[in-house]
């Protein structure tokens, strides 16, 4: 008896779980894998009352090293998860998605199919502000090889503030380190001089470096520990989080659609206990997580 009225009560809550997804509007956040996370932490202390979703598409991350149309493929997949959750907006909060995806699914896919969604990234709302960082308007950016070979940061700048010249410079084995968990060593070490120092050989005007990758926050003490004090350091998070906002106060017609309940979800394509794991570290407190399919 006692078992059957456990059973009873499981299955109330999964429908009434159920109930609750279909009629939401949640914000989905995008990441390949944890990165995401750190900007996510930043939303939703801004925006604390709204319904997320997040998605980290850890079965396959990194999406660093891979091809154009094939981060193109595997984010337009994710998005279109997003749509089916009930999402209508959806952030990238990846450099690598950003750079390599972004803008074919807000040309292409968003205008033939679904005009009635809106899919932002990370680079443009810190390409609006960074230039104002710069004293000696040289800056650098440390991001996957992604990222850095799309040239999307240069050109982004560039539409901004023309006068800045960027340096780059890809950091290829920072985001395996930061996702398998082995960074608080020593390993990783040799790796962060070794880029730093390739990327200051470029240019020695270098004075505001722009963290381009949402995994490096959790390293940018490590970081710090090899770079001169006047060099300034940036992370995203709190920039995308702000942009938001201020899009969001602009773009009434959404935000009257987003559900405000105060609801949070976290999905992972990956297995869930080792994304709650290393989750609650890029997010700042715990994370519950459920395995999905795309």
């Amino acid at each position: 008896m006692l078992l059957r009225q456990q059973l009873r009560l499981h299955l109330l809550r999964r429908s009434q779980h159920r109930q609750v997804t279909k009629n939401s509007q949640s914000i989905g956040i995008f990441d390949s894998g944890y990165g995401g996370l750190t900007v996510f932490k930043e939303i939703k202390k801004l925006l604390p009352n709204y319904d997320f979703i997040y998605l980290g598409d850890n079965a396959r991350a990194p999406y660093g090293n891979r091809s154009f149309e094939t981060v193109y493929e595997y984010t337009l997949q994710c998005v279109e998860w997003f749509f089916a959750q009930g999402c209508p907006l959806v952030i990238l909060a990846c450099n690598t998605a950003s750079a390599k995806a972004l803008r074919s699914i807000q040309q292409r896919d968003l205008v033939a199919r679904y005009p009635d969604k809106r899919v932002l990234g990370v680079i443009r709302p810190t390409a609006e502000i960074i230039g104002d960082l710069t004293n000696t308007k040289t800056i650098g950016i440390l991001g996957t090889k992604g990222t850095t070979t799309s040239m999307s940061y240069p050109i982004e700048i560039g539409h901004f503030f023309p006068d800045i010249n960027v340096v780059q410079q890809a950091c290829p084995m920072w985001v395996p380190f930061i996702e398998n968990g082995k960074y608080h060593g020593h390993e990783m070490d040799e790796f962060i001089r070794d880029d730093l120092d390739s990327l200051f050989a470029q240019s020695t005007d270098i004075d505001t470096i722009l963290l381009a990758c949402t995994h490096y926050p959790l390293i940018q003490d490590k970081i710090r520990q090899y770079l001169p004090q006047n060099i300034r350091l940036i992370t995203q998070g709190e920039i995308v989080a702000a942009s938001l906002v201020e899009y969001l106060s602009r773009q009434h017609w959404l935000d009257e659609k987003i559900t405000k309940s105060g609801n949070t979800r976290f999905y992972t394509t990956g297995v869930a206990d080792d994304f709650e794991t290393h989750g609650e570290v890029f997010f700042g407190s715990k994370v519950k997580a459920e395995h999905v399919n795309l």
